[in-house]
């Protein structure tokens, strides 16, 4: 099931206090720059559909394909 592209930033940004990530960091693990993740979590855009995936698949601790640990 497929979280509500604002309710998936909230839970981005709960995701990022709660693991102590800074923003840099949640770039890079998404894929994104930096810019991209203060924009989402400053509500000024949305992630597309395919971030939004990678999005959820980071919260419920999916690693990103091609990286190891």
């Amino acid at each position: 099931m497929q979280i509500p592209q604002m309710d998936i930033i909230k839970q981005l940004e709960t995701y990022r206090l709660e693991h102590r990530i800074p923003q840099q960091e949640l770039a890079k693990k998404l894929g994104v720059a930096f810019s991209t993740v203060n924009r989402w979590l400053n509500r000024k855009s949305k992630p597309s559909k395919i971030q939004a995936y990678h999005i959820e698949k980071l919260i419920r601790g999916g690693k990103k394909s091609g990286k190891s640990g």
